[in-house]
C-alpha cells in the first residue's frame, strides 16, 4: 500500500506543482487564453496568485515530509487541504456550468482524500 500511496502522491504533486507554478508565473490574460482556464476570468490577479501559491505549497506538502521523514502529519494535512481547494474549484465550475471540470475536480478530491486517509492511518 505504501508504494501505491507514493505513486498517487507523486502524480498529485506533479499536477498541483504544475498548475500552481502556472498560476504564479503567468498573467491573467495568459491563463484565460487556455480554454480550460476560462474560470480565471472571475478572479483578480492577486487571488489567482494566492490560489497558485496554495496549490504549489500543497504539492510540496504531499512529497517533502515523506522524503525528508519530517512531521508525517503534514502529508495528510496537505492532501486534505488540497481536497478543500478542489471542492471550491468544483463550486466555481458548477456556477459556470463547466461539467467536465467538475468531474476532474471531484476525481482529484477523491484521490486526495484517499491519500490523506491512507497516510493518516500509517500506510
Amino acid at each position: 500500500m505504501n508504494v501505491v500511496l507514493w505513486i498517487l502522491q507523486s502524480m498529485l504533486a506533479a499536477v498541483f506543482l504544475g498548475v500552481g507554478v502556472a498560476k504564479l508565473w503567468k498573467d491573467k490574460v495568459s491563463l484565460t487564453d487556455d480554454p480550460n482556464s476560462k474560470w480565471a476570468e472571475d478572479f483578480s490577479p492577486p487571488t489567482l496568485k494566492f490560489i497558485g501559491g496554495i496549490e504549489l505549497l500543497g504539492g510540496l506538502g504531499l512529497l517533502l515530509p515523506g522524503i525528508f521523514d519530517l512531521e508525517p502529519i503534514l502529508t495528510p494535512l496537505a492532501a486534505y487541504g488540497l481536497a478543500l481547494v478542489m471542492i471550491g474549484a468544483a463550486v466555481v465550475h458548477g456556477r459556470r456550468k463547466e461539467k467536465q471540470n467538475i468531474v476532474v475536480n471531484l476525481g482529484l478530491m477523491v484521490i486526495l482524500v484517499g491519500v490523506g486517509s491512507g497516510r493518516l492511518m500509517g500506510w
